[in-house]
């Protein structure tokens, strides 16, 4: 690494924000597509657009267990003056003065426009009394009501649920083209690290399994590479041995240091885009591109590693795959002490939640923020600094992000808990 850069240090540190948009402006789509059963489909990123081949139901259907009728036939029907109607059975069209027996789903019978309830009938032998007028079209649901055929039911970048796949099998889908995983090549890299049995001075490495479940997790393929030792030209091997993979993650040496190699190695052998984020923990990210597959050198130490990874491999990956990155969902909470933050340093604070709120201080405002009858969890940090101490993150239900602006929060605000670690 060149004397400059690391008397340099950090003293310009990119906002998160600006960090992410500048790697993003240098990703695409792999547009690499295939075609998936449905039923394997569950997560997946769709490549074209999905159009209901037929109306669902593909008939007229019964809503209600009853009779069908001519909706004229009841005109003026009531409690007192009841129409008498014809009972006729299912297997021909229903006529003038006529009624057939019918239940909820079952196809509405030629001739009939309405179902009368019933519960507003009287069966008096092969006749049948009914008390209620009904209009034409009640209690029956027509073709195409759940969806008209030809409709528009998903665009290319959506990721598929459960009921979406339900959906495209009431339609008659069987199969759905999709977007390859995206591959991320995972390189865990330091002189010190061992994969188990460490001697003193070595360390077990974990950043790399970690972020390679982390990968699969967010719907991609990992490459959990062995570990590479610090040295340039097996890191510049390493990279280069991977630069087929959609994007390229390494763990440790990303620093201003000595024995910090990787972003030197980066430049020499593409474009370091940012070197240093306004971002704690984990502010020595750095981020570049070599023959169009984006870098992202995370730092060694645990925490700072895993923060790092959510914020800009995460939406890198999902971006190669054909989507964007979704915001993870958040639990309002009152933090129970107060967190530190640097001003002009987006801060992410580890906190655990628990649902032993007694809400005695709750005010109007606050239960607005809540299911009805629940009450706000406690917030409680497991550590607002010490980005080498993983048990932080790993005992955590997820952190909370405290903006650049401000200067720590208080013991007793209302926060937004971001959940991280859900399946988004």
């Amino acid at each position: 690494m060149s004397n400059d850069r690391r008397q340099a240090g950090f003293k310009r540190r990119t906002r998160v924000a600006e960090a992410r948009s500048t790697l993003l402006a240098a990703v695409s789509s792999h547009e690499r597509t295939e075609t998936v059963p449905l039923a394997d489909a569950d997560g997946r990123v769709l490549a074209e657009p999905i159009d209901s081949p037929v109306p669902v139901p593909s008939y007229d259907r019964a809503a209600m267990d009853g009779y069908a009728v001519r909706a004229a036939d009841t005109f003026g029907a009531s409690d007192r003056s009841p129409a008498v109607l014809r009972a006729t059975e299912r297997d021909g069209p229903v006529g003038p003065g006529e009624a057939a027996r019918v239940h909820t789903g079952s196809d509405l019978p030629a001739g009939a426009d309405a179902v009368v309830m019933i519960e507003h009938v009287e069966e008096v032998g092969d006749e049948v009394e009914t008390f209620d007028a009904v209009a034409a079209g009640e209690n029956v649901g027509e073709a195409g009501e759940d969806v008209p055929e030809g409709k528009r039911l998903y665009e290319p970048g959506e990721v598929l649920r459960p009921s979406d796949l339900g959906l495209c099998k009431s339609v008659g889908i069987e199969s759905v083209t999709v977007h390859e995983r995206p591959e991320v090549a995972v390189i865990p890299t330091g002189e010190e690290l061992v994969q188990s049995d460490p001697e003193p001075g070595q360390v077990i490495e974990t950043n790399g399994l970690t972020v390679s479940r982390l990968v699969e997790r967010w719907g991609g393929v990992s490459r959990y590479r062995s570990i590479v030792t610090d040295d340039e030209s097996s890191l510049a091997a390493a990279i280069e041995r991977d630069l087929d993979a959609d994007v390229i993650v390494t763990t440790g040496g990303s620093s201003v240091g000595e024995r910090d190699l990787i972003p030197e190695v980066v430049d020499d052998l593409g474009e370091v885009l940012v070197h240093g984020v306004a971002l704690k923990p984990g502010h020595p990210v750095c981020l570049g591109v070599v023959e169009g597959t984006p870098v992202i050198c995370l730092p060694g130490y645990p925490v700072a590693c895993i923060v790092n990874a959510v914020q800009f491999l995460r939406p890198v990956q999902k971006r190669t795959g054909g989507t964007d990155a979704e915001p993870f969902p958040t639990r309002r909470a009152r933090l129970d002490r107060k967190i530190p933050s640097e001003p002009g340093t987006r801060t992410f604070a580890r906190v655990r939640l628990h649902a032993d709120g007694d809400g005695d201080d709750r005010t109007d405002a606050d239960n607005a923020d809540d299911e009805v009858g629940d009450t706000l969890p406690t917030a409680t940090p497991t550590r607002a600094s010490g980005s080498g101490v993983l048990s932080s993150v790993a005992l955590a239900t997820g952190w909370v992000v405290v903006p650049e602006p401000r200067e720590g929060l208080d013991a007793g605000e209302l926060v937004d808990v971001e959940l991280w670690e859900v399946n988004v």
